[in-house]
């Protein structure tokens, strides 16, 4: 079964979440407004979920970390949680 490490940023809104897009695709750094603007508890790891498996995260989650190519920052995918940009570090 594979495995991934991904992280994200999790906020409330779609516009926040293209806002904060437009600041990475500027060069800022994914780990900094991760702490800052993340609403998940992962926000303190700069948005590192670490390591899981497929059917461990929702299902939108998946499809972005186990289907899109890695190292590119995904988004925003809306779940029941918020808005999330997503970026894989690596999948096996």
């Amino acid at each position: 079964m594979p495995v991934a490490m991904a992280r994200h940023i999790l906020v409330k809104t779609k516009s926040e979440a293209e806002k904060l897009k437009q600041q990475l695709a500027k060069g800022a750094d994914f780990g900094t407004l991760a702490k800052k603007h993340s609403t998940c508890a992962s926000a303190k790891a700069g948005g590192n979920l670490g390591e899981f498996r497929p059917g461990q995260m929702v299902k939108a989650f998946d499809q972005v970390v186990f289907k899109k190519p890695i190292l590119t920052v995904h988004g925003p995918i809306k779940t029941q949680f918020g808005f999330h940009l997503i970026e894989t570090i690596y999948r096996d």
